[in-house]
């Protein structure tokens, strides 16, 4: 492993949230989120490209607040 984030799809980034203990997706009024304990994380609607790197970075520290 090199350290760095590589793109992923939709799929994988809710497979590994709940690896870590997430659970959801559930529907919001213009968005899924992830819950865990008081946390809530917004994640991007399904579309036709992976999730780039740099929107990755952003999640990982909204989940970490």
């Amino acid at each position: 492993m090199t350290g760095r984030l590589a793109p992923v799809s939709r799929q994988q980034l809710i497979r590994r949230l709940r690896r870590l203990g997430w659970s959801g997706p559930v529907q919001g009024s213009r968005h899924a989120h992830m819950v865990k304990d008081e946390h809530q994380l917004t994640i991007p609607n399904p579309h036709l490209g992976d999730i780039g790197a740099d929107l990755l970075v952003r999640l990982l520290r909204a989940s970490a607040d």
